[in-house]
């Protein structure tokens, strides 16, 4: 069995697999904490960027490891992260825009 484990340590892809899992996972940690702080519940910024490279990693090693399963619904959750990063900085935009309007 410890030969077993080493052999899974020892391959790129799965370190890399193990890695993406992590940062998938420490969006919750970011929502906890920021939503502790701010005493409701909140989404970061920050959040969705974990979501989206912990997807992505994910979504590579699921392809590489042809786990087309894991792959496909990791590649369906891309396009809500994407999806949510473009919305916050169009929200971003135009209340810069608004902001730097001239006052009649």
């Amino acid at each position: 069995m410890f030969a077993s484990l080493l052999r899974f340590f020892a391959d790129p892809w799965n370190m890399l697999g193990i890695f993406g899992q992590a940062l998938f996972a420490s969006r919750f940690i970011i929502q906890w904490m920021k939503s502790e702080i701010e005493g409701k519940s909140v989404i970061p910024v920050a959040f969705w960027y974990c979501s989206l490279a912990g997807g992505l990693i994910l979504f590579a090693y699921a392809a590489e490891q042809r786990q087309w399963v894991f792959a496909v619904g990791q590649a369906s959750g891309l396009l809500v992260y994407v999806r949510n990063l473009r919305l916050i900085f169009k929200e971003r935009r135009a209340k810069t825009v608004t902001l730097e309007a001239p006052q009649a």
